[in-house]
C-alpha cells in the first residue's frame, strides 16, 4: 500500500516517542491500529460491493443478450412453421375453387 522503508519507520518511531511520550505511546499505537483496521475493512466492503455490482451488471447484460437470441430463434421457428404449413396445405388441397364448380345440376320434374 505505502512504500515505507526501514529508515522511515525508525524516524516516525523516534518522532512519535518524543511527541507522545513513552507512557502514552502504546495506547496511541493501539488506537492507530484500530483506525487503520476500520479503514481497511471499510475499503474492502466498498470494493466487494463494487465488484458485486459489476458482476450483477455483467449477468444482466448476458440475460438481455440471451433473451434477444431466444426472440430471434422463436421468430425464425415461427417463420419456418408457417412456411411448412403453407406448403403442406398447398400439396394436400391444390385448388379448392374448381371443386365447388363441378357439382352436378339438379333436375326438376314437372309432373
Amino acid at each position: 500500500m505505502f512504500d515505507i522503508g526501514f529508515a522511515e519507520l525508525v524516524i516516525i518511531s523516534v518522532v512519535a516517542l518524543l511527541v507522545i511520550g513513552p507512557e502514552r505511546l502504546p495506547g496511541a499505537i493501539r488506537t492507530g491500529s484500530l483506525w487503520l483496521s476500520k479503514f481497511k475493512r471499510g475499503f474492502n466492503d466498498i470494493k466487494r460491493e463494487v465488484q458485486q455490482e459489476l458482476h450483477n451488471d455483467g449477468v444482466m447484460q448476458e440475460l438481455r443478450k440471451t433473451g434477444e437470441d431466444l426472440k430471434e430463434q422463436a421468430n425464425s421457428i415461427q417463420h419456418d412453421v408457417k412456411k411448412s404449413a403453407e406448403s403442406i396445405v398447398q400439396s394436400v388441397a391444390p385448388d379448392t375453387t374448381t371443386d365447388d364448380k363441378t357439382e352436378a345440376p339438379v333436375e326438376k320434374n314437372n309432373a
